[in-house]
């Protein structure tokens, strides 16, 4: 439909400040999509460990008073070459807290991040020469990096010349804005900016709205049937597990972006688990009940169906629980219920989820056993203190940045739907938090007999399936060399897909984004490096049709469409998105 002339007219001479801030709401939402929280096993951090992180950088001080008084003399030095304007110091390129040219242009700001890079730059070298051990060093540069991050003087409202500008542009309307967020903040969001504006989505309707039926409802997950778009279906169902820590949605966002309806027009017939959101009551559900209740899943399916068998798809910690399941069906004999498998960003290698990533800084066997009784005590484990935690872990994406959008700017947080998911958060019960703990130190799935099961130990080595596994190659939760084990797990023919984006993107990746690319090869190097140098030319485009076309070869032969959802032993109980999805 085409504007008005007048529409057309006010479009196009929309402001300059109009655009700059339109353009810089898509970089927040951008930056903080990279950021989400998700299921991995690594979520016992606690602030005592941040603070001991704290203690460690003192010691360095303690330790090497000579190299610190040096550097402290270096910083001097580099202040006097500031002030005589000889310093060529510069932030980095892709660091755009320093974008503004007034940060250049004007003699004060250039002075002021001057100073501020050379005080960061001292720190990081004064570490560097300390005799700290290499994982204390560690702590340190990461303690060393939050009060760098603070200290920005991008972070202040004196400073900051975006946020000067429109003080005067607005008359100071954006300062009381900004006020008035800060002060809700502080009384509703226990002191940390507000990432989102949720308001304008709701569950069914233009979030989670792909048509679907509740055909089964336990006190810990409801099962959703989604709806064929195609005349026929294949015969083979796929039965999703995913992550207890989100909320199943994340592949049902908005139509245009939602795995669940590419699967619903490839002819698949979808079942999909919604979990529980879990309260204090239910602090004794673990692993080997998450793994039982897959089974309940996949038998309804089965009957739904009339298949003998099915196809099963684990992301993330859901993965986990996947993994769990095949090797209890392995022990028991009874493999053949499953004939293929998709992983997505899914470790099952546990060290490799810790690998050069900041959480692994603090999975010290104390932290996790201090993890475990905190969670024991209060029977949860809370999405918001695991949201709370995760953004100190990168808090110029997650705090720094809306400081300035939400406090100094006296911008409302962006209407993203990823963001609105993001923020959607569950608990987890205690056993099951320390069963994901556990995982850590014994690393199961590599040490078969480690873990057991509803009585049964379990063997990875004895599960015998199809595997499709994705991994991202930005992703900071599971990184993609740990998701390449997962698929050597399963065997050299196992496929592997790395596509170019982060943990949730590696997921929600619709065709049509021109910057996409991916690739996809046989998982057969032991080393994950040697299989990228291998793996041939990148693929333009998402993996999602790559994906289709291996699910479809995968999935039976073809049958008439089901008029309904559900059967006579299983009929449909409410639609989707289900009860359970709506529990907060």
């Amino acid at each position: 439909m085409s504007r008005s002339p007048r529409t057309r007219q006010s479009a196009s001479r929309k402001r300059p400040q109009d655009e700059s801030s339109a353009t810089a709401e898509q970089e927040l939402i951008g930056t903080a999509s990279h950021q989400t929280l998700a299921g991995a096993p690594l979520v016992g951090v606690r602030g005592a460990d941040l603070a001991g992180s704290a203690a460690t950088l003192l010691k360095g001080v303690v330790k090497s008073p000579l190299q610190a008084g040096r550097h402290l003399g270096d910083y001097l030095k580099a202040l006097g070459g500031i002030l005589d304007g000889t310093s060529t110091l510069e932030p980095p390129p892709k660091d755009k807290r320093f974008a503004d040219p007034a940060w250049q242009s004007n003699p004060f700001l250039r002075a002021l991040l001057q100073s501020y890079l050379a005080g960061r730059e001292e720190l990081e070298r004064f570490i560097d020469s300390t005799d700290l051990a290499p994982l204390e060093k560690n702590r340190a540069r990461f303690v060393a990096s939050l009060l760098a991050d603070a200290l920005a003087p991008s972070n202040s409202p004196l400073t900051n010349p975006a946020a000067l500008r429109k003080l005067v542009d607005t008359g100071g309307m954006s300062l009381a804005r900004g006020l008035r967020h800060f002060t809700r903040d502080l009384l509703h969001n226990r002191g940390l900016p507000t990432q989102v504006d949720s308001s304008p989505f709701t569950l069914g309707e233009n979030i989670a709205s792909a048509r679907g039926e509740v055909v089964f409802r336990n006190e810990m997950f409801e099962l959703l049937q989604f709806a064929p778009t195609t005349g026929t279906v294949y015969g083979r169902p796929l039965v999703m597990s995913p992550p207890q820590i989100n909320k199943y949605y994340a592949i049902d966002l908005s139509p245009e972006k939602s795995l669940v309806r590419w699967i619903q027009d490839s002819g698949v017939n979808l079942f999909v688990i919604s979990w529980r959101n879990p309260t204090r009551e239910h602090r004794d559900w673990g692993l080997s009940d998450y793994a039982l209740c897959l089974d309940q899943a996949v038998e309804v399916a089965r009957s739904i169906t009339g298949s003998p068998d099915v196809n099963m798809w684990g992301s993330c910690s859901g993965g986990i629980t996947l993994a769990a399941y095949l090797g209890w069906l392995a022990a028991r004999g009874e493999g053949h219920k499953v004939a293929n498998t998709c992983w997505a960003v899914c470790v099952l290698d546990m060290p490799s989820a810790l690998d050069d990533t900041t959480l692994g800084l603090f999975t010290s066997p104390a932290a996790l056993r201090a993890a475990k009784a905190s969670s024991r005590r209060k029977g949860v484990l809370s999405g918001q203190d695991m949201a709370r935690m995760f953004a100190w872990m990168r808090p110029n994406d997650l705090i720094w940045n809306y400081w300035v959008n939400n406090y100094l700017l006296g911008n409302s947080p962006p209407a993203f739907d990823i963001l609105a998911w993001n923020n959607d958060t569950t608990r987890l019960p205690a056993q099951l938090h320390a069963d994901y703990l556990d995982l850590v130190q014994q690393n199961p799935y590599s040490n078969p007999g480690s873990l057991e099961i509803a009585g049964e130990a379990i063997d990875m080595s004895r599960v015998q399936v199809g595997a499709y596994v994705v991994g991202g190659t930005t992703d900071h939760i599971t990184p993609w060399q740990g998701c390449y084990r997962t698929a050597r797990l399963f065997g050299a023919d196992a496929t592997y897909v790395l596509s170019n984006a982060g943990h949730l993107q590696s997921l929600v990746n619709p065709p049509g984004n021109p910057r996409s690319f991916y690739y996809a090869a046989p998982a057969r190097e032991d080393d994950p490096q040697t299989w990228l140098q291998n793996a041939g030319e990148r693929q333009s485009g998402s993996w999602w049709p790559h994906w289709r076309t291996w699910i479809q070869a995968r999935s039976g032969d073809s049958r008439p469409a089901p008029k309904k959802l559900g059967s006579r032993k299983y009929p449909p109980l409410c639609p989707a998105p289900g009860t359970y999805v709506r529990e907060h």
